[in-house]
């Protein structure tokens, strides 16, 4: 027997759902007291606003070499 896949239409773009996320755990986080969940939920913020910039830098077209 073959799972059948739980499919989604994605309404926002991927940076606009990792900014979301990352703005949403970082007011989590500052509501929590100094400890491992905190700094957990700041770190998962951190990462989420790097996978954007990175995503940002890898769709962005390629310009050619000048002279060749």
């Amino acid at each position: 027997m073959t799972a059948t896949r739980n499919r989604r239409k994605q309404t926002q773009s991927l940076q606009e759902r990792l900014a979301a996320f990352a703005e949403n755990a970082r007011e989590r986080a500052l509501s929590l007291p100094p400890g491992k969940e905190r700094e957990l939920l700041l770190q998962r913020a951190k990462q989420n606003e790097v996978t954007s910039n990175l995503t940002d830098w890898l769709s962005t077209p390629v310009c050619p070499k000048r002279g060749e």
